[in-house]
């Protein structure tokens, strides 16, 4: 526990992480490299750079296996975005797997943005891909705020966002 509440991180709490992402055209590896290791800063230690050149654009996939979730998930608390985060990371979730994108232009300035559901975001995206026995209920544990003590939340609740990524109103 580090300032009263748990820090989870998916490592050695049987998470399976998968981090991918395309680069390809005009996209820069070392500028998608930097964005990536400000939410996942180990899965862009080792990453091969290959960047555009006049008339030969990049093509390459990245996939990074089980990097540490800490400093995501200190980035949802720091930016209070806890509830977004339960919804997003839950709405493809289908049994002990889920499945969400994180916009790879927020993640270059430090931030997350999780874009809505077929939108293709300027500056593309990182498919994140979790799996693990409880996954629901480790979602619901990483993105805990204090505020649910009054208004609780749980994943696909009557406060859950709509499927435009709007807000669901309730009083």
């Amino acid at each position: 526990m580090v300032g009263g509440r748990l820090r989870l991180s998916g490592k050695g709490e049987g998470i399976s992480i998968i981090i991918s992402t395309r680069v390809s055209g005009a996209d820069s590896s070392e500028k998608v490299r930097q964005a990536l290791h400000h939410l996942f800063p180990d899965a862009a230690d080792e990453i091969p750079m290959q960047e555009p050149e006049f008339g030969k654009g990049t093509d390459v996939s990245w996939q990074f296996q089980d990097p540490s979730m800490t400093t995501f998930l200190g980035a949802l608390h720091d930016q209070r975005i806890l509830d977004t985060a339960l919804d997003a990371m839950s709405k493809n979730l289908n049994g002990d797997s889920t499945a969400f994108e994180l916009s790879r232009q927020a993640a270059a300035a430090g931030k997350v943005a999780f874009p809505i559901p077929g939108d293709s975001p300027l500056g593309g995206v990182f498919c994140v891909e979790l799996e693990g026995e409880g996954l629901a209920q480790w979602i619901e544990a990483a993105t805990w705020h204090p505020g649910r003590a009054q208004v609780p939340r749980t994943i696909n609740d009557e406060r859950t966002m709509d499927d435009d990524g709007e807000a669901s109103t309730w009083h």
